[in-house]
């Protein structure tokens, strides 16, 4: 491959992947709530540059974890237009029949593409920096107290857990078969809407089998190493947070606690 996909683990030592897992998922849900909270200018900055200084030190290659936001454009446009015309607000700029463009659905445009960019950036450092056999055991010990109403932790754990981490596989396959499809004549950099369409929609059922077919190799090998489900699994013993993992949760809580003062 040329690159790696995005959303796939990275090894590194930087201090992002020594961060306990349980910690980065804490801090990724604080880190989550400081950008919806913000909503001024101040705020996205402070939030913009906590996440720029995020994928330094974790050391990944831009092109990895931006990876996402970068194939996204079209869609990130996509929203950024609906917002701009279809957004109430008085005074319009430009109005015809149902499109009403204003200052108002420009910044509400604006705020919404700028979020999902974050929160995709976000997610690639948290995906990028922590294992799949990390993630697993974090998610079961944050949910453990879920057992008290008969949750199983431990299923729900590892189906997110391998959903995760399916994301950069399925892209990688969509890519392949991407490539496949304009070998045999396809145009997906056609300056034309319809025909982009037409050639989207024969992506549609190979990806589908693909999906399938990988889970079904995904479901036989573990089945062959003798998974009989997560309740039977042994388990290393939790270490306790470190100072370095109760750092991280303390910045993100004061990153997502700054977002009051600035709103």
């Amino acid at each position: 491959m040329s690159r790696l996909p995005t959303g796939q683990y990275i090894y590194g030592e930087s201090p992002i992947h020594l961060i306990d897992a349980r910690a980065k998922l804490l801090s990724f849900i604080l880190l989550i709530a400081a950008v919806v909270l913000a909503s001024s200018f101040a705020g996205y900055a402070a939030v913009f540059c906590f996440t720029a200084a995020l994928l330094w030190i974790s050391r990944l290659p831009l092109g990895t974890a931006l990876g996402a936001i970068r194939r996204l454009w079209l869609f990130f446009f996509v929203i950024f237009l609906m917002n701009a015309f279809f957004f109430e607000a008085e005074n319009p700029i430009f109005s015809w029949w149902i499109f009403r463009l204003s200052y108002g659905g420009i910044a509400q445009g604006a705020n919404v593409v700028l979020r999902v960019a974050l929160l995709m950036a976000l997610s690639s450092v948290l995906t990028c920096t922590t294992t799949p056999m990390d993630m697993t055991s974090a998610l079961q010990s944050l949910m453990k107290p879920l057992k008290i109403i008969r949750v199983p932790v431990e299923d729900v754990a590892m189906i997110i857990s391998v959903a995760i981490q399916f994301i950069p596989t399925l892209l990688e396959e969509t890519d392949m078969i991407k490539k496949a499809q304009t070998a045999r004549g396809a145009r997906f950099e056609s300056r034309s809407l319809r025909h982009k369409a037409e050639c989207v929609i024969p992506l549609v059922i190979p990806i589908f089998i693909s999906a399938f077919r990988r889970a079904d190799e995904l479901s036989t090998a573990m089945e062959a190493r003798g998974y009989r489900g997560a309740k039977n699994r042994t388990k290393r013993k939790k270490e306790p947070l470190k100072a370095r993992d109760l750092a991280a949760l303390f910045i993100s809580a004061a990153i997502c606690a700054v977002q009051f003062c600035f709103r």
